[in-house]
């Protein structure tokens, strides 16, 4: 692991292995990145015209929670799929989810979030409520 903090608007980490470089990570004190961070979240509304729900994960803006990022287990146990499924029976405003960001906040846009939670290490990736 190589440490670069010789300046003081950013921190560098490098991991190398021998002669190869397999990860590096640029962080800035003013911008905290939060893509891949997981949290858990509460729906505050659903909106069936965006097929979506937003989540309260702890951020000043609520994140985008579309419904082709739902994972099966948060659907109900009596839920039979006949076509395309409604937002509205599957999720219900203050049920509680665990969450990972997909895309950063941009603009005026809240986070693009995921029930399909993966961690990554060195030699595997965890994803454990991924159907593939």
């Amino acid at each position: 692991m190589l440490i670069n903090a010789t300046q003081q608007e950013e921190l560098r980490v490098a991991l190398v292995d021998g002669q190869r470089l397999y990860d590096l990570d640029i962080e800035s004190p003013g911008h905290e990145q939060k893509k891949a961070n997981i949290y858990k979240g509460k729906i505050t509304r659903i909106e069936p015209s965006l097929e979506a729900a937003f989540v309260d994960y702890g951020a000043e803006r609520h994140g985008f929670l579309p419904l082709k990022e739902i994972a099966r287990e948060y659907f109900p146990a009596n839920y039979s799929a006949h076509g395309r499924p409604n937002i509205k029976d599957v999720l219900r405003e203050g049920q509680e989810v665990i969450v990972q960001i997909d895309k950063e906040e941009r603009g005026n846009k809240g986070a693009a979030l995921t029930t399909f939670i993966s961690l990554a290490g060195s030699y595997l990736v965890l994803m454990p409520n991924n159907p593939r």
